[in-house]
């Protein structure tokens, strides 16, 4: 699985609008509106990399209001909720 962290320079007119369209993408999870020099981040789940080169040049950077985008990816998760589902793999029940 291959985990991606999108960064997005939206219009400033149309962050709402670009949020909620990249919402609907296949293989986005999560959005966010956010402060600093990007306007947008929104949070990948694929199964390989060419899934992750198909929704990022053919799908994302057409989408209305993205000027720019950045994408960045995961090496390893710390977060708990990640540990947690790594350590139950393999268990029943």
């Amino acid at each position: 699985m291959v985990t991606a962290i999108v960064l997005v320079q939206a219009e400033r007119s149309l962050i709402p609008e670009t949020a909620a369209l990249l919402a609907q993408v296949k293989h986005v999870r999560e959005v966010y509106s956010v402060t600093g020099d990007w306007d947008i981040v929104a949070m990948l789940k694929l199964p390989s990399y060419d899934d992750l080169d198909d929704v990022v040049t053919a799908h994302l950077r057409k989408l209305p209001g993205i000027v720019k985008t950045q994408t960045m990816l995961a090496f390893r998760a710390y977060s708990e909720t990640a540990l947690d589902e790594g350590f139950g793999i393999g268990l029943d029940g």
